[in-house]
């Protein structure tokens, strides 16, 4: 069965931005690549810019999803996962990025707590000496992360949209689960 594609409109805001790209043939989800290099202490967040603002046919939704790598390897979340992009959204894509790691306190100096400091690390978790223009010399909290220009920190899926046609009743048919949640069919 071939792969369903769909004509997608995109146009560069930044001369840096990097189209999205599909890693393998079968993959649902592109990659979305930052355009300048972002720097996250623990407890913080960032709006990653992409360059790019799309039209999108009606009756779809661009999703920005997570990458599984940089979940697995780093305290980096999509804030809002799975954000959505609307067809009729013609502003800059933009992937909204939270650090979960908490700050880790060291030592008390004279009432002050002093918070330990680490290597800088990359959105694969690892350490790097690469440091954007203007913290070459700086200090970082442990567990900060810096996004570099052309990173792939999210992806998108495109998917279909329904539109509801919403109707007042006075009652709702019965079923067998009923008006039980939060947990009520268990654990087990």
């Amino acid at each position: 069965m071939d792969q369903q594609k769909v004509n997608i409109k995109l146009k560069r805001l930044h001369n840096d931005a990097v189209l999205p790209t599909y890693a393998k043939p079968l993959d649902a989800g592109f990659d979305l690549y930052a355009i300048e290099d972002t720097i996250i202490v623990p407890g913080e967040s960032a709006k990653i810019c992409t360059g790019l603002s799309v039209a999108l046919p009606p009756g779809t939704e661009l999703q920005v999803r997570p990458r599984s790598g940089v979940s697995a390897n780093t305290k980096l979340r999509v804030s809002n996962a799975p954000g959505t992009v609307d067809a009729g959204f013609r502003g800059e894509i933009g992937i909204l990025i939270d650090n979960i790691a908490q700050m880790i306190p060291g030592r008390v100096i004279g009432g002050m707590v002093e918070f330990e400091t680490g290597p800088l690390l990359d959105i694969n978790g690892k350490p790097t000496d690469y440091r954007p223009a203007g913290y070459e010399d700086e200090t970082f909290y442990k567990s900060t992360y810096v996004i570099r220009k052309g990173d792939r920190i999210a992806q998108g899926v495109l998917a279909s949209v329904l539109q509801a046609d919403f109707e007042t009743v006075d009652e709702l048919d019965e079923t067998e689960r009923g008006t039980g949640g939060f947990g009520s069919s268990g654990t087990n």
